[in-house]
């Protein structure tokens, strides 16, 4: 369900006073704009926002308004979303493995920048017009990321060498990306990526038309803030010094670091039962999915029914979904406050990507109440 017209002030505001009874996802557009412009004004290059973390209607129209006008997509259905939202937006199709039928979608859409990770997937792009953009993509053994990306995607930079130097005897325009992996916060992942594009590049004898440094940006889940103008700036002090003269234009994919600080979860505390585990109205089949790969975020906060921080000590507590399915549970405990009752509300901030995006409906369970407010947590 959508909130229609009512723009409630914080969450607090709504759960004390319209008492949902099913978990609700709350979302500031001031919020998602504003991070969305921290990028635009911090990022030394063209920002992309990956649709994939959450491709709501409402986000991608307020990253629109924002001043977003690129975009990064995995399939025909994501391209479909952002030309509702925005018909003359640019299309980047950096999934690198598709059917003929993605291909011929992705030529329909207007996509400007393709790329790939071997010759099949090169092939399969053919024919493109001369000078169409094809991005060849790098993986590197790079740690500082929640889970690494590079099992799935990439070429090893003697292969990839190869491939960007096939990209240019084609009459295509030569490109790099990358993807340091999800929820990285360290600058020097960015920076060990970019020297070795560097050295890809001049191995293949390519002077490189743009360098995609990825998504990964860290979101904002515990206490510390990821400091994402240290990243931008080793960004672009790195590509400075690897190419030199010859330094490409950059160009970034945040998903997750643009859209998880707009959103925030609130899931009734169906029961608790007398070991001290507790019960959630949803799971990891529904709105916590990613969790069972990256830890709950460190900002959370559990209300009464009146919307009251609960002031317990914190205990350690088993936490389940709502499903029959013993697996729905979360990997770790949570140290929740030993006041904890049915009836309460666990506030979980900074879940605006891969949330509903990955949300089933499994047991009869995900459904998500969508409430839209001023700011994502009551101040003070």
């Amino acid at each position: 369900m959508q909130s229609g017209a009512t723009l409630w002030p914080y969450p607090e505001t709504h759960l004390a006073r319209a008492n949902p009874r099913g978990p609700v996802l709350y979302f500031c557009p001031d919020t998602l704009q504003r991070t969305a412009r921290r990028f635009l004004d911090g990022f030394p290059g063209l920002v992309t926002y990956a649709v994939k973390a959450n491709d709501g209607p409402e986000v991608l129209e307020n990253l629109v308004a924002a001043g977003i006008a690129a975009f990064d997509v995995a399939s025909p259905a994501e391209m479909a979303q952002v030309r509702a939202a925005f018909p003359g937006a640019v299309l980047h199709y950096h999934n690198p493995v598709r059917a003929p039928e993605e291909v011929a979608a992705g030529k329909t859409h207007g996509v400007v920048s393709w790329s790939v990770d071997c010759a099949a997937e090169l092939d399969k792009l053919m024919p493109l017009p001369d000078g169409a953009e094809v991005a060849v993509r790098l993986r590197l053994p790079v740690a500082g990321a929640a889970y690494d990306f590079g099992a799935k995607f990439g070429a090893d930079p003697e292969v990839a060498a190869a491939l960007l130097a096939e990209v240019a005897r084609r009459g295509l325009t030569p490109s790099l990306t990358f993807h340091p992996g999800t929820q990285c916060a360290d600058p020097e992942a960015w920076a060990a990526y970019i020297f070795s594009a560097a050295g890809v590049a001049r191995r293949a004898g390519v002077t490189l038309h743009r360098l995609n440094v990825g998504g990964g940006f860290a979101a904002h889940r515990d206490a510390d803030a990821p400091d994402l103008e240290a990243i931008f700036a080793r960004i672009g002090a790195a590509c400075a010094a690897a190419f030199g003269a010859s330094a490409p234009a950059l160009v970034c994919e945040p998903g997750r670091a643009v859209a998880a600080e707009a959103f925030t979860l609130a899931l009734p505390v169906k029961a608790v039962r007398p070991d001290g585990a507790l019960f959630l109205g949803d799971g990891i089949y529904g709105a916590l999915a990613e969790l069972r790969d990256i830890a709950a975020p460190g900002r959370f906060r559990l209300l009464d029914a009146a919307a009251r921080p609960r002031t317990g000590a914190p205990v350690p507590r088993v936490v389940f979904g709502p499903t029959c399915d013993s697996l729905d549970r979360l990997p770790e405990p949570l140290p929740l406050p030993g006041d904890v009752a049915e009836g309460d509300w666990l506030v979980l901030p900074a879940m605006g990507a891969y949330s509903a995006a990955l949300s089933t409906r499994f047991n009869g369970y995900g459904a998500l109440d969508r409430v839209t407010v001023a700011a994502p947590a009551r101040q003070g």
